[in-house]
């Protein structure tokens, strides 16, 4: 019960200040729609698509196993191997940043349009990029320190007040593209700042850490094999809409593509609160699931998977009853997007029910086999766009994706299931319960 009440006070206080970051970018956004208009939202949107997609590359996967290790090793008291891997994080992101800065606006322009607008103003979106893929890095460890307020207020916190502050200034300042321009710069220097003090953090951390174990010279070898198929998950998961707003470019105008954009964004405040459940349970789920009780493994999943299911159920009637008037907001033209809105929230709803497959399977050192569950859902995202956007606009675009969720999380369950015997959904929760109630039933018989 202490477990149950710990997750879900630290999962309320994140998802609380998620709620306040999002609803000043939501603000912000809907006075980009009123000021700058429906086009140039669009070409922000893409932009920051963009950004998102590098930021996610430049630690080569380490910032999504970054938890995962530092839990192992703060629980180990392995502060050698601990040191270790954070200083080859950070040469990941140091090295990859710079060839991303140098290289990457020139390769931008040949990727059609979306592209092209990028690399009229590539370096802040570098800069910004770089500074987005550090945080995330921070962020990672920081949760697996046990420090998940540290790991994640800078991006759901001073993020949101450094966007709403920049473009305060531009439109103060600057007018149309020359505005978006300026605010860009402006976002990219202050957020490298956030950055380098979590860094001080994270590095208080990690001396805090005795150094109890040997190092073990071939440690980099567990690394990679998880940091590999993380970042596949990681892109396709934390990043699904940054790469469907791309591949949407070719299918839809600005003005629609600014309509789904912010659709994604809602969708992506209302999963966090699903998404810091796990993570904030993450360092208990490692240290029960290193040990040889399996019960105790499947019980702390199932705790979790009860309230992220919880959270999602009521944020997915939230956005039905009153997402209408969200989307009011930016404009009537987007008033529009409520059917789609309400699809992809049913999707989050999906995934909850189906639990954390990706950490079960990490744990129990096959982090690989979630692969095919990927791509899967990559694949049918892919096709359902090409026939439905056409046929249905924007709601085609949200059953798409609505069909990607349910394959990608069933493929996912199934994969857990055959690999480690147990089922991580919720509904194994209530079969459980129905067999012990028959259980006593029969012995008071």
């Amino acid at each position: 019960m202490k477990i149950l009440q710990r997750l879900a006070s630290r999962s309320a206080v994140i998802f609380a200040t998620r709620l306040f970051g999002a609803g000043v970018i939501f603000l912000t956004q809907a006075a980009m729609a009123r000021i700058w208009g429906a086009e140039l939202l669009g070409e922000y949107l893409l932009i920051f698509a963009t950004v998102n997609l590098i930021s996610v590359t430049i630690p080569l996967g380490f910032h999504t196993v970054g938890t995962y290790f530092a839990a192992e090793y703060t629980s180990k008291k392995d502060g050698r191997n601990l040191r270790q891997f954070v200083l080859r994080a950070y040469t990941h992101v140091a090295i990859v940043g710079v060839l991303v800065a140098i290289g990457g606006g020139l390769l931008a322009s040949a990727f059609g349009e979306a592209g092209r607008a990028v690399a009229e103003i590539w370096w802040p979106t570098a800069i910004l990029a770089l500074a987005t893929g550090t945080v995330y890095l921070n962020g990672a460890l920081l949760v697996g320190f046990r420090r998940p307020y540290a790991g994640f207020f800078a991006e759901t916190l001073f993020r949101p007040l450094l966007v709403v502050g920049t473009f305060g200034i531009s439109i103060a300042t600057m007018t149309g593209l020359t505005a978006l321009h300026g605010m860009l710069w402006m976002l990219a220097f202050s957020y490298a700042t956030v950055a380098i003090a979590q860094i001080v953090l994270v590095l208080n951390s990690v001396a805090a850490v005795p150094a109890e174990q040997p190092a073990r010279p071939h440690e980099s070898r567990r690394w990679w094999r998880f940091a590999v198929p993380w970042v596949m998950v990681s892109l396709a998961s934390d990043f699904f809409f940054d790469i469907d707003l791309l591949l949407l470019s070719g299918h839809m105008e600005r003005h629609e593509l600014a309509i789904f954009g912010i659709c994604t964004r809602i969708f992506s405040l209302v999963s966090f609160g699903v998404v810091a459940v796990y993570s904030v349970m993450l360092p208990d789920m490692y240290e029960t699931g290193a040990g040889a009780d399996k019960n105790a493994f499947t019980g702390k999943i199932r705790e979790a998977n009860l309230i992220a299911g919880g959270i999602a159920l009521a944020l997915v009637l939230t956005v039905i009853a009153g997402g209408h008037y969200g989307l009011a907001i930016f404009g009537e033209d987007f008033v529009s997007g409520h059917l789609p809105l309400s699809l992809l929230c049913v999707g989050l709803l999906i995934r909850a029910l189906f639990g954390p497959g990706y950490v079960v399977l990490s744990i129990h050192n096959r982090p690989a086999a979630s692969l095919p569950a990927v791509a899967s859902g990559m694949a049918s995202l892919f096709l359902g766009n090409h026939f439905l956007v056409p046929l249905l606009g924007l709601s085609g675009a949200a059953i798409a994706a609505l069909i990607a969720f349910g394959i990608w999380s069933v493929a996912l369950w199934l994969t857990a299931l055959r690999i480690t015997g147990m089922d991580i959904s919720i509904f194994a929760l209530f079969r459980r319960d129905r067999a012990s109630k028959y259980i006593q039933f029969a012995s008071r018989s």
